[in-house]
């Protein structure tokens, strides 16, 4: 029973589904790597697991060398040593992209932030993805300065 508790065991080891926070974002333990971020976009409610999946697999192909990890209940996305440039986080109706040097970005992300430097691309149930701007974003997002988190 006491290595269902360690931070290193997944809700999915363990035979249990996370717990679903407000707006149905996944309660994820803080870890790092492919599997709790994999852990994450499974747990997410409805159509929301099909764009975690697709967001994730577009990273992925637009930088090959990102490192993952989830903190704060959220997905971040990184290079290593660098920074954390995106993080993704669901909400009731949508789920919402990050990008924490997005004022930098050519064109800005269209969400504004309380932060100067952070654009919010977010994501509604039947909103089209525009696949090639998403991608340029990221790889701009990852050639940046990243958050220190």
């Amino acid at each position: 029973m006491a290595k269902a508790h360690r931070k290193s065991t997944s809700p999915e080891q363990v035979g249990t589904k996370p717990a679903l926070l407000s707006g149905g974002n996944p309660q994820i333990a803080k870890a790092y790597g492919d599997a709790p971020v994999q852990a994450y976009i499974a747990a997410m409610p409805g159509w929301k697991s099909d764009v975690g999946r697709r967001l994730d697999a577009l990273i992925e192909r637009t930088v090959p060398v990102v490192h993952k990890a989830v903190k704060w209940n959220s997905p971040l996305y990184g290079i290593e040593g660098q920074g954390w440039f995106l993080g993704i986080h669901c909400f009731t109706k949508y789920v919402k992209v990050a990008f924490f040097r997005g004022a930098s970005l050519h064109p800005v992300p269209p969400g504004a932030s309380k932060t100067k430097e952070t654009r919010y691309l977010d994501i509604h149930v039947d909103d089209e993805l525009d696949e090639a701007q998403f991608a340029a974003w990221v790889k701009q997002a990852s050639q940046l300065p990243g958050e220190r988190m």
